[in-house]
């Protein structure tokens, strides 16, 4: 499906999928067993996670997004109202933390779908990522002894 893909298409197709948390091969498979962990195979095509890499990607579009514009209202919150600290327990932490968790699944689905439709690795790591993937799935490479 992904193969004919280009310009808007492609943008929409990564963010239906990804954002919903669904295969970015076929569209149809659930991409996570559990809240932020991908499955090693999608259920309904069989497309293999390895290539799934986001690393720091989700935290990171997180904070920068949610987070640090949420700090604004905390910081306002604590000037003009001088709650006590325990207000700030009750008031300050929910503010910040339900929103950045919340986004954490989408996000890392939209970075998991951007890396397959986009074929995205770091360049020159061809060799050694495929390298890599056979010894973890047990397969003997050409070179090793």
């Amino acid at each position: 499906m992904t193969s004919e893909l280009d310009g808007r298409d492609k943008w929409l197709w990564i963010y239906r999928t990804g954002l919903h948390g669904l295969c970015p091969h076929c569209g149809e498979g659930k991409m996570f067993r559990r809240w932020l962990k991908v499955q090693d195979r999608c259920p309904h095509c069989g497309l293999d996670y390895d290539f799934a890499a986001p690393d720091d990607g989700p935290a990171f579009f997180s904070l920068c997004f949610i987070a640090f514009p949420l700090l604004f209202l905390v910081v306002w919150f604590e000037v003009a109202l001088n709650p006590p600290w325990w207000m700030h327990l009750i008031v300050s932490a929910p503010l910040m933390l339900i929103p950045c968790l919340a986004a954490l699944h989408p996000i890392k689905g939209w970075l998991v779908a951007s890396q397959y439709v986009n074929r995205a690795q770091e360049a020159g790591t061809d060799a050694l990522w495929a390298k890599l993937n056979a010894r973890a799935k047990g397969e003997t490479v050409e070179g090793d002894v």
